[in-house]
């Protein structure tokens, strides 16, 4: 066999020459840029580039600053491959919705929180994975999440039955959003509001304008955020020395704000005022008042809870208590990439604040 003729003149440095006897001459390319050239372009550690890379927060926002350029003169490319391989990370993250797909997409809460967790790892080299699954996740979902597909979880929406959620706690890094249900999550990571104080608000705004027959309609009795807004009213209630005996469950849906509302009228003749637990629920709510004749704020004063586009959706703005959604998705990121990063939180609970946002409803 004929040999190939190699041109031996050296090669300018970050070059490399190919031959091959099917492909004729040699030709010169471009040695794609490295963790290490990024590195010595940036004047930091190798790590410190690694932190960079994956969204960590411990590093100075002037050595990110620093760092990003020389990525930027660099051209440089994380290989996800190679590094999955020799890490043993996905830098995937999956996003475990245990509710059915209509209240996922139906829900704006969510839509604010999947922004907030977007914007986040925008900035990291992780890439979301939604798993939108019913309250009692299916065995293919929970192989999927125990298989090695992904590096951790963050769970929203859960409910105390969802049993399932305890195991996947032990079996990877996850942080939930709301505080969870159950003994067995009690040391879980997880970012909440204040829900006990948010209704306390609520309520006492009612009460401040003179309401004294005030009902409420509550969320799904499974939920820990649904079972801490009925427990804020009726501290509330029960502060200023107010029967705490109308209330009505909505799951969190606007037909079940609707219904809950019916029950209410039909039961109690003497209502001036409810607080509901969603803005969703109180959608719900406004559309049976109006159905049943009855002037809202005149007749029956309304506070809704979460001041989501469903607040300002309609012809009567709903007075209601805003919590920060998008917030808490960007810190429920940030508390998972650091636990993924090694740099355990100071803090298994984020509490966050909420505010009564007053419109023409209450």
């Amino acid at each position: 066999m004929a040999g190939v003729s190699v041109d031996e003149q050296p090669l300018p440095v970050g070059e490399v020459r190919a031959t091959s006897a099917l492909n004729g001459p040699a030709r010169t390319s471009k040695l794609l840029p490295t963790l290490e050239m990024v590195a010595a372009e940036a004047g930091v550690s190798r790590s410190t580039v690694s932190r960079v890379v994956n969204g960590s927060p411990k590093v100075r926002p002037d050595v990110v600053a620093t760092v990003s350029e020389a990525i930027a003169r660099l051209n440089y490319v994380p290989n996800r491959a190679a590094r999955s391989l020799a890490s043993a990370q996905t830098y995937a993250i999956a996003l475990v919705v245990p509710e059915d797909v209509t209240r996922f997409f139906g829900d704006p809460y969510f839509a604010s929180v999947v922004k907030g967790i977007t914007s986040r790892l925008d900035t990291s080299d992780y890439m979301l994975n939604l798993l939108v699954a019913s309250s009692d996740p299916s065995r293919k979902t929970r192989r999927y999440l125990q298989g090695g597909n992904v590096d951790g979880a963050l769970v929203v929406s859960h409910h105390s039955s969802d049993s399932d959620l305890a195991e996947l706690n032990r079996a990877l890094p996850v942080v939930f959003g709301g505080r969870p249900a159950g003994p067995d999550l009690a040391d879980s990571y997880f970012v909440d509001v204040d829900n006990i104080t948010g209704a306390i608000q609520a309520t006492e705004h009612l009460v401040g304008r003179g309401h004294r027959r005030i009902a409420t309609i509550t969320g799904a009795p499974d939920m820990p955020a649904a079972v801490d807004r009925l427990a804020g009213w009726q501290q509330a209630m029960q502060r200023a020395g107010l029967a705490t005996d109308a209330v009505a469950d909505g799951d969190f849906t606007i037909q079940g704000g609707a219904t809950a509302m019916r029950t209410l009228l039909d039961r109690y003749d003497d209502l001036d005022a409810v607080f509901v637990a969603s803005d969703l629920m109180a959608r719900g709510a406004l559309a049976t008042l109006f159905e049943r004749g009855v002037s809202v704020p005149k007749d029956l004063a309304v506070v809704g809870y979460d001041d989501s586009p469903a607040a300002t959706s309609g012809h009567i703005q709903l007075t209601t208590v805003s919590q920060p959604s998008e917030q808490m998705g960007q810190r429920m990121a940030e508390m998972l990439l650091s636990i993924l990063a090694g740099e355990v939180p100071a803090e298994h609970a984020c509490i966050m604040p909420t505010r009564l946002v007053v419109r023409d409803s209450a």
